[in-house]
C-alpha cells in the first residue's frame, strides 16, 4: 500500500506551510498556510492548488498563524467540504483571523487598483474575501488535546501542546499499514515554542515515530539564556533608550500572541517605575479582538502571569478605526506604537514606517523572524532607504532587534525536542525553514541525535513514498510551481527595487548635473544593449 506527502510549502521557506497525505483511506492537509516574503513566493498564493479542493477528505490545523492557516478560505471556496480540526483556541483566534485575511486581502487590492488604473494595468482579485473566510469558519471542528480523534479511515490523530501559540499542537498521526505489525506513527511538530515562554508551557509530546516532521525556524541560531526577568530587562533598556530619542517606538509585533505578551511586560516595566509611563497604542483590529480571545482563554495561560489585568491597562490605547491610526501620526513626542504585521509586508506599520523611518529620533524594534523577502528582513539587514508603496523612504531611525520573544525553539531548543522523540525508526523531515537554518539543524542531529542518512530536506512540492522500508522521492519535476532556486533566492522584485535604491544613491551623491547626465546615459546604453 502506497502512504505519501507532498511537501505543498514551508519547504526551504518559512511560510505556506501545507503538508498532503495520501493513504488507502483518503487524502488530508496538515495546514493550508499563507505564502509570505517576496513576490515570487506570494505569487503561489493566487494559483492553482498543487491539488483539488474537493478532492481532500480532512485538513489538520496545527495552530492559527497565517502561515498556516491563511488559504483555508480559498480552500473551502474551490470546493473542499470536509472537516477542519483544531483546538478550541485555535478556532476562536482564526475567527477573527481569517476574516482579518481576507479585509486586508480587499483593501490592498482596492489600493493597487487605484494604481493600476493610472499605470493601464489589469484589475486584480484577492486572493479571497472576508465574506469566503466567515464562509471557511463553519468547516471548523473543535479537538481537545491528548485525545485521539478519527481523521479518514484508517488514520487518527492526536493533538499535543507545542508550546507556541494560543492553542498550537504538534500532531501526532497513526495510519494503518497493512502487514505491519502497527500503524505507521508520524509526528508533525507544527511550530515548536521555546522554554520560558511568558504565556504558554513548555512543549510536549510523545516518543517513538517512524517519521517526524520537524520545523527549523531558527535550526542555525543559539540564544542566550533567558528568564522572564532577564526578557523584561532587555526590553526596558530598549525602550529607555528610545525614549531618550523623543520619537515614537515603532514594534511591528505579529497581532496574536507576540502583542499580548509585548503589552503585558510594557505595562508591567512601567507600574514598577523602569521605563517611563507613555502611552502605549494598540493599533491593530486583529490585535484587539486577539487580546479579547487571550482574555477568555486567561485559565489556559501561565498563572503566574496576572494577564487580565495587565492587557486592561489604562496606559493602553486601543485604536481600531482608521481615522484613530491616523490621530496617532500627528504625535510628536515619545510614545509606543504596536501594530502589525510583525514583517512588516502589510498592515498599518507600514504607515507608521512611513511617516518615522527618515527621522532619527525614531527607533524600530523588530520583535520576531523576519522573512526573507520581507520589508523587516531589509530593515533587519541594515537597508539605508526602502521602498514602500512604491516611495523611496531613507532610513534614518534606530532599528533594533529583540529575540527573547520569539515563539520559536532555537537550533539547541529543536535538537533536544528532536531527541526526545526517539526513537525515530525511518525519518527526519526537515521543513519550515531557510537553507541555512534547515543546514544548522541538521548539523546538530546527524549522527548524534538520529543517523545523517536518515535527515531528510524537502524542497517545494517534493512526494515522498513512506511505506517503503526507507523513504524515497517521487519524480515531480513536471508539477514543481516553481524551480527550488526560485524558493531560496531573492527574486526579481527585490533586485529591482535594490537597484533602484542604488540609482537614486548614486545620481543624488553625484558631483554635479553634468556626472548626473554621465550616470543617465551610461544607464540608457545598458538598456540598449541586447542581452
Amino acid at each position: 500500500m502506497s502512504i505519501t506527502v507532498r511537501f505543498c510549502g514551508a519547504a526551504r521557506t518559512v511560510t505556506g506551510s501545507s503538508y498532503l497525505f495520501q493513504t488507502a483511506g483518503g487524502r488530508f492537509l496538515v495546514d493550508c498556510g499563507l505564502f509570505q516574503g517576496q513576490k515570487t513566493l506570494k505569487e503561489l498564493n493566487y494559483g492553482a492548488f498543487p491539488f483539488r479542493p474537493a478532492d481532500i477528505d480532512a485538513v489538520l490545523l496545527t495552530h492559527a498563524h497565517i502561515d498556516h492557516s491563511g488559504l483555508l478560505p480559498k480552500l473551502v471556496r474551490g470546493g473542499f467540504e470536509g472537516p477542519i480540526l483544531a483546538t478550541r483556541g485555535t478556532i476562536d483566534l482564526c475567527s477573527y483571523m481569517l476574516p482579518d485575511a481576507g479585509s486586508i486581502q480587499e483593501s490592498e487590492v482596492t489600493q493597487l487598483n487605484r494604481r493600476n488604473a493610472s499605470r493601464g494595468r489589469k484589475e486584480v482579485y484577492p486572493i479571497y474575501t472576508q465574506s469566503d473566510a466567515i464562509a471557511s469558519l463553519q468547516s471548523f471542528r473543535a479537538v481537545d488535546y491528548e485525545h485521539w480523534t478519527d481523521v479518514i479511515t484508517g488514520v487518527r490523530a492526536r493533538y499535543w501542546n507545542a508550546g507556541h501559540l494560543l492553542g498550537s499542537a504538534s500532531i501526532e498521526l497513526e495510519i494503518a499499514e497493512p502487514g505491519a505489525p502497527r500503524p505507521m506513527r508520524v509526528l508533525l511538530s507544527g511550530d515548536v515554542g521555546p522554554e520560558a515562554k511568558l504565556l504558554q508551557p513548555d512543549p510536549e509530546a510523545p516518543t517513538d515515530f517512524d517519521y517526524v516532521i520537524s520545523e527549523s525556524t531558527y535550526g542555525d541560531r543559539l540564544r542566550e539564556a533567558t528568564t522572564p526577568a532577564l526578557r523584561r530587562k532587555h526590553l526596558a533598556a530598549e525602550v529607555r533608550e528610545a525614549a531618550s530619542a523623543g520619537g515614537a517606538l515603532l514594534l511591528p509585533a505579529f497581532a496574536v500572541e507576540r502583542t499580548q505578551e509585548l503589552i503585558v511586560d510594557l505595562v508591567d516595566l512601567m507600574e514598577h517605575g523602569e521605563i517611563p509611563i507613555a502611552p502605549i497604542f494598540l493599533d491593530s483590529p486583529l490585535a484587539i479582538r486577539a487580546t479579547e480571545v487571550f482574555r477568555r482563554h486567561a485559565e489556559s495561560l501561565d498563572p503566574s502571569v496576572d494577564a487580565a489585568r495587565l492587557l486592561n491597562s489604562p496606559h493602553l490605547k486601543f485604536t481600531e478605526t482608521a481615522d484613530e491610526s491616523k490621530a496617532i501620526m500627528r504625535l510628536s513626542g515619545f510614545h509606543i506604537i504596536i501594530a502589525a504585521s510583525g514583517m512588516c509586508d502589510a498592515g498599518r506599520i507600514r504607515h507608521h514606517l512611513k511617516r518615522w523611518l527618515w527621522n532619527e529620533r525614531a527607533t524600530v524594534l523588530l520583535a520576531g523572524f523576519q522573512a526573507n523577502g520581507t520589508l523587516g528582513r531589509f530593515l533587519q539587514n541594515g537597508a539605508r532607504a526602502v521602498r514602500i508603496q512604491g516611495e523611496e523612504i531613507k532610513v534614518a531611525a534606530r532599528i533594533r532587534m529583540i529575540d527573547e520573544y520569539s515563539g520559536h525553539a532555537d537550533g539547541a531548543g529543536m535538537a533536544g525536542w528532536i531527541a526526545a522523540r526517539r526513537p525515530i525508526s525511518r525519518g527526519l523531515f526537515l521543513v519550515h525553514g531557510e537553507e541555512g537554518a534547515i543546514a544548522g539543524l541538521a548539523g546538530r542531529v546527524a549522527e548524534r541525535i538520529i543517523p545523517a542518512a536518515k535527515v531528510y530536506q524537502p524542497t517545494l512540492d517534493d512526494i515522498y513514498e513512506l511505506a517503503a522500508p526507507e523513504p524515497r522521492v517521487l519524480d515531480v519535476d513536471h508539477r514543481r510551481r516553481l524551480a527550488p532556486e526560485a524558493v531560496t533566492r531573492l527574486d526579481w522584485h527585490n533586485e529591482m527595487s535594490e537597484l533602484m535604491l542604488d540609482i537614486n544613491d548614486r545620481i543624488g551623491a553625484a558631483a554635479d548635473d553634468r556626472a548626473r547626465g554621465v550616470i543617465v546615459r551610461k544607464l540608457r546604453r545598458a538598456l540598449e544593449e541586447k542581452a
